[in-house]
């Protein structure tokens, strides 16, 4: 007799032709190459900055509500539904979670602002699995409900009382933080010492182990969580199928709408907890426009990782960090890794030759020699440019990356229970 586990075949997940998917092993070796690269860089043009305990900190922090976001869309995606609507998601956690969180305290926000976030997460459920709407549409229409319901909410519950107006809610207590002692002040005199590539390990490393948030490493822990529960339960195999052939998936037992709804459900609330993160880890308050387009960058993040945890997390960990720039030293640094800029596109020229791709690799070439050229001719980088680093190195990711990328077969497809028969 077949059963619903039985639809863990070849053909649910095909590879895109010509696509590999890095090991572990690999991938680490990348990272220690993308790191000594960075440590060269920072050798040559004196930007200590680049690798320091509190660079890495702050970027850690940064990217913690971008990768909650891009975990979220995972989620729903993987279930074969877009989730434009990730924006709008943050936007309810923030408010939900500060709202709770400054009359019944922090641990209470964080609840009520995931629910706040999965609620946003049923409206587009309800809409785009039962009615079958859009999903791009529905997304859009939940991120404009979500900004003008809480500017409609905030003045009522946030003005007239202490701390708090029509655009800001009164302070949060915070959550509390934690630091590994010793193993924090040894990594801070190793990364002090400035030495080739070790310093710049123990910056990085020394960024995880100082001054975090607890619900940092909640965040960081659900990373593994969902690639085990997604990749190696029956129940993560029975919401990827409908991801990937929900018609096949249905003929095989799986309550397809009901996977769909969960996903949904919890992309919702893992955008909403990003939002808490805003309003009540990285500022202890609610803010009108505090997660100035998160959600779309943590969109981008899932889809640089290729719609899995590990990638997401490195694409969360690299917008972060480009936007922590804006907050230490940032002229400097970002001058500093326009060199950087310059010798990963020559190498980037270089693998062109190797696949024989030469149009490819004389126009990454010349990009090459101009981004070189502007470091070379310039002491500092204009502050406007410092602010657009995290959008643009966003775009500049996506586009790079897009020859290897494959979403799943079904995603965005319109569904209706019983199409198969």
């Amino acid at each position: 007799m077949t059963t619903a586990t039985d639809v863990n075949q070849p053909t649910l997940q095909p590879a895109a032709p010509g696509s590999r998917r890095l090991s572990l092993p690999v991938l680490l070796l990348v990272i220690a190459g993308g790191l000594a690269l960075t440590s060269i860089v920072r050798i040559i043009t004196g930007a200590d900055g680049i690798t320091n305990v509190s660079q890495m900190s702050t970027a850690l922090q940064l990217a913690v509500p971008i990768g909650l976001a891009g975990l979220g869309g995972l989620w729903a995606e993987r279930s074969g539904v877009v989730n434009i609507g990730l924006e709008g998601m943050m936007i309810l956690g923030t408010w939900f979670g500060a709202w709770a969180g400054y009359q019944w305290g922090p641990w209470t926000g964080v609840l009520v602002g995931i629910i706040g976030g999965a609620i946003g997460g049923l409206l587009h459920a309800i809409i785009t699995v039962t009615f079958n709407v859009n999903h791009i549409v529905s997304g859009v229409a939940i991120n404009i409900l979500a900004l003008g319901a809480t500017r409609y909410l905030a003045p009522l519950a946030f003005e007239g009382v202490q701390g708090g107006s029509a655009k800001q809610s009164p302070p949060v207590e915070s959550l509390g933080h934690f630091t590994v002692p010793g193993l924090s002040d040894w990594l801070s005199t190793l990364n002090s010492k400035g030495w080739f590539f070790l310093s710049d390990i123990a910056g990085l490393l020394g960024g995880l182990v100082t001054n975090v948030s607890w619900l940092t490493l909640i965040a960081v822990a659900l990373i593994p969580a969902t690639w085990w529960i997604l990749w190696r339960t029956p129940f993560g195999l029975r919401l990827r199928s409908c991801g990937e052939n929900p018609i096949a998936a249905e003929s095989l037992g799986v309550n397809v709408y009901k996977y769909k709804y969960l996903a949904v459900i919890i992309s919702g609330g893992l955008a909403g907890l990003g939002g808490v993160f805003l309003s009540i880890v990285a500022n202890p308050f609610y803010l009108e426009g505090q997660t100035s387009g998160r959600g779309y960058i943590g969109l981008a993040a899932m889809i640089f990782g290729n719609w899995m945890p590990g990638g997401l997390a490195i694409g969360a960990g690299l917008f972060g960090y480009t936007d922590s720039l804006n907050l230490r030293g940032g002229a400097e640094n970002v001058h500093a890794l326009l060199l950087l800029g310059a010798i990963l596109l020559v190498i980037g020229a270089i693998w062109s030759v190797v696949k024989k791709k030469y149009v490819t690799s004389v126009i990454t070439l010349a990009v090459g020699v101009l981004v070189f050229l502007w470091y070379s001719l310039t002491d500092e980088v204009p502050n406007q440019i410092v602010s657009a680093t995290p959008y643009v190195i966003t775009l500049l990711v996506l586009s790079l990356s897009a020859q290897r990328l494959r979403m799943p077969k079904a995603d965005g497809m319109p569904y209706r229970k019983g199409q198969g028969k």
